[in-house]
């Protein structure tokens, strides 16, 4: 696994690594108060934006993160933003997560297509075992889209963490395994044709 800035392509959505330059055009993109109802980050200003965008970097220069930006390619602007999180070179596995999309750009393409590109990277670059995806226990929208794509809900982790608005988080963990990579491979390739 060699961990590295990438940028991945898709027939509709590009995914680009973060860098600061983009912090105006995420500020815009992410200005609808919905998108951090359930997650862990509050984003109510350009500062808050920019400590986001510079934490990713900072776990990106650590080498246990990969950040990107969500680009609409028809459009060429940025609609969101995901990352490779809580990698594990030794043990292969990686988690796929902080991932807003713009409610404009929400239950389109957009993140089924990410997904794929993501997946892809993971275990056919990458030769993970294992990749998972979490989201807050309330979050009824996110828990449906991830058993959507083929993951295993594995359990909920209580209390797991404090939101910056200061919410204890219960988190439900999902996965995906090397072994089931082909069928849920297919079932994303099989949703990005019904766009």
């Amino acid at each position: 696994m060699k961990i590295l800035p990438v940028t991945l392509y898709g027939n509709s959505v590009r995914l680009a690594p973060l860098k600061l330059e983009h912090l105006d055009e995420l500020y815009q993109a992410a200005s609808d108060e919905s998108i951090w109802l359930w997650t862990t980050n509050v984003i109510k200003s350009r500062e808050d934006m920019l400590r986001y965008v510079e934490t990713a970097l900072g776990e990106a220069a650590r080498k246990v993160s990969v950040p990107f930006v969500t680009i609409d390619k028809a459009s060429n602007k940025i609609v969101g933003s995901t990352r490779f999180g809580n990698i594990d070179v030794e043990n292969r596995r990686a988690e796929i997560g902080w991932t807003w999309i713009n409610p404009q750009w929400q239950r389109s393409f957009v993140n089924t297509e990410a997904k794929l590109l993501m997946l892809t990277h993971a275990f056919e670059d990458w030769k993970c075992v294992r990749v998972e995806l979490k989201t807050d226990v309330l979050n009824e929208k996110s828990r449906k889209a991830i058993l959507r794509i083929g993951a295993t809900e594995e359990g909920i982790l209580r209390r797991h963490q404090i939101t910056d608005a200061g919410r204890f988080r219960d988190t439900v963990y999902f996965s995906i395994i090397d072994s089931e990579w082909q069928f849920v491979k297919a079932n994303l390739n099989e949703k990005l044709r019904s766009f």
